[in-house]
C-alpha cells in the first residue's frame, strides 16, 4: 500500500448534485462546457479546517445522467468543466496538501457509450461486439447484458483484451494529470482476474496510486489479494455501528470489531458512517444522541476513514429504491461554506475533535482493538498500539443509566459526550475516550 493512504481522512462528495449540474447532460455536443467543478475550490479551506486531506470524487467523467453511465472515460463531464477546470483543481489540491480519488465505474457502461451505439448501429458487423455480452439470436434482435437489472448500464466483458487496455489506458491517464488513485466501482462485480491484470500493469508505471474496491460483502482479504487491490469499503462495519444503536445490541458491534480486525491485519480497510449510497447516518440513528457513539467507533478503529459531504453538519436524507431515490442524500451543496446553516457547526465540531484526536493517534489506522467490558447497552474496547506506547479505550453507554467502566489502572479521558466527568464514569447514552498505558502491572 501507499505510503500516503495511511495518512489520508477523505471527504466524499458526488460532483454532478454537489454543484447543482442539470440531471441529464446537454443533447448537443455543441454546447460549451460549464466549469461548476470550480466549485470545489471554494471548499478546500473546509476541508482542511475539518481535518481531512482527501477528496474521493464521484464519477466526473462524460456520462448520460448521474455519472455511472459514462460514455466517455477521457472527458470531463461537460456540465462540470472541460480539461482546463479538472487541472485547475488539481493544482489547487496540491497547494493545499489534499489528494484526490477518482471514482472509475469501468464494470458498466452507459448506452451512449461510442463503441456500444457501434454495435446499436452495425449488429454482428460491429468491431465492438466483444467488449460486452451480446446475443443477436433472439428474431435477429440485439439482447445484452447490463448491471443488476439497468437496461442503461450496459456490463462490459471483462474477458476482452480491449476493455482491458481501454481501462488501463483510462486509469494511466488521468493518474498522469494529478489523479492519486481510483475507487473502484462495482469492484465486487467484476472478476478478481481482471482487477490483479489492470491494476498490476497501471501500478508498473503508477506505484503510488491507491486502489479501493466497492465491495458490499463477501470474503474481503481474499478479493483484496485476489485482485491486487489496497482496500474495500468496509460496509459490514457500516451496517453494524447503526443497527447495534438502533436496536440495543452492542454485541453486534463487538462481533464486527472481531472481524474488522481480521480484515484488518490482512488490509487496511476504507471505513464510513455514511456515502452517496445510503441514507444519511443522521436520518439512520432512531435516537440522535447516538451520533457521537457511531463517529467515536469511526475514528478509533484500523482502516481509512472517510466523511461522506454533509454528514459532518448532521445533513439528513433517506435513500429510496425508486427512480430518483438518490436525491435527498445528494443535494446541491452552496457555492461556499459559509452559506452553510448553523445549526450543523456542533457536529462539524464533534467531527473536528474526532479527527484531531486520530491526527493525535495516527497509529489507529493499524490498531487492534480488543472487548474489555460487554452488554446489551454499555460496550468498553481498548484499541492497541502496534508501536507500543499509550493505547486508547472507547466507552460506550447507550442505556438511560450513568455506568462507571471497570478498565482497571489509571486512564486520561481524551475526549466525550461529558469531557468533566472524572474517570471512567460515563453519564446515559454516552460515550468517552480515554487513554492508557500499554502493560500496566
Amino acid at each position: 500500500m501507499s505510503v500516503w493512504s495511511d495518512h489520508v481522512i477523505w471527504w466524499q462528495l458526488h460532483p454532478l448534485s454537489f454543484t447543482g449540474a442539470p440531471a441529464t447532460a446537454p443533447e448537443s455536443t455543441s454546447e460549451e462546457p460549464v466549469p461548476r467543478l470550480a466549485r470545489l475550490h471554494h471548499w478546500l479551506g473546509y476541508v482542511i479546517e475539518l481535518g481531512a486531506n482527501g477528496l474521493l470524487l464521484g464519477p466526473v467523467f462524460a456520462s448520460q445522467t448521474h455519472g455511472y453511465d459514462t460514455v466517455d472515460h477521457f472527458r470531463l463531464d461537460p456540465r462540470l468543466g472541460d480539461g482546463s477546470t479538472w487541472d485547475a483543481l488539481v493544482e489547487d489540491c496540491r497547494e493545499h496538501g489534499v489528494m484526490l480519488l477518482l471514482d472509475g465505474v469501468f464494470n458498466h457502461v452507459g448506452r451512449d457509450f461510442p463503441q456500444f451505439r457501434d454495435v446499436l448501429e452495425k449488429g454482428a458487423d460491429s468491431e465492438y461486439t466483444g467488449w460486452f455480452h451480446v446475443d443477436f439470436s433472439a428474431s435477429g434482435e440485439l439482447t445484452y447484458r447490463d448491471f443488476e437489472g439497468h437496461g442503461g448500464l450496459v456490463a462490459l466483458n471483462h474477458e476482452s483484451p480491449a476493455v482491458r487496455q481501454y481501462t488501463i489506458d483510462a486509469m494511466r491517464y488521468w493518474l498522469d494529470r494529478g489523479a492519486n488513485g481510483w475507487r473502484l466501482d462495482a469492484a465486487y462485480a467484476v472478476p478478481s482476474a481482471f482487477w490483479h491484470d489492470v491494476i498490476g500493469e497501471v501500478r508498473s508505471t503508477h506505484p503510488d496510486a491507491w486502489f479501493l474496491g466497492e465491495v458490499i460483502h463477501g470474503d474481503y482479504p481474499a478479493l483484496v489479494a485476489d485482485g491486487g487491490l489496497d482496500s474495500l469499503t468496509q460496509y459490514e462495519l457500516w451496517k453494524s455501528v447503526w443497527s447495534s444503536l438502533n436496536d440495543t445490541n452492542l454485541w453486534e458491534l463487538a462481533w464486527t470489531l472481531d472481524r474488522h480486525n481480521t480484515f484488518s491485519s490482512a488490509f487496511v480497510p476504507q471505513t464510513f458512517l455514511g456515502n452517496h449510497d445510503v441514507t444519511r447516518l443522521a436520518s439512520r440513528l432512531d435516537d440522535p444522541r447516538h451520533l457521537g457513539h457511531a463517529l467515536a467507533v469511526l475514528f478509533t478503529v484500523a482502516g481509512v476513514p472517510s466523511v461522506y459531504a454533509g454528514d459532518e453538519q448532521a445533513f439528513r436524507g433517506v435513500k429510496y429504491e425508486r427512480v430518483d431515490g438518490d436525491a435527498e442524500i445528494r443535494p446541491e451543496f452552496p457555492e461556499n461554506p459559509d452559506e452553510l446553516s448553523d445549526l450543523g457547526r456542533p457536529i462539524y465540531r464533534l467531527h473536528q475533535d474526532l479527527i484531531g484526536l486520530r491526527r493525535r493517534h495516527p497509529w489507529l489506522t493499524h490498531g487492534i482493538s480488543s472487548q474489555v467490558h460487554l452488554a446489551n447497552e454499555v460496550f468498553a474496547y481498548r484499541v492497541t498500539n502496534p508501536e507500543g506506547g499509550p493505547g486508547l479505550a472507547v466507552l460506550l453507554n447507550i442505556s438511560d443509566q450513568p455506568y462507571g467502566f471497570d478498565l482497571g489502572g489509571p486512564l486520561t479521558r481524551l475526549l466525550g459526550s461529558s469531557p468533566d466527568e472524572p474517570g471512567t464514569q460515563v453519564e446515559a447514552h454516552g460515550w468517552a475516550i480515554m487513554e492508557y498505558q500499554e502493560h500496566q502491572e
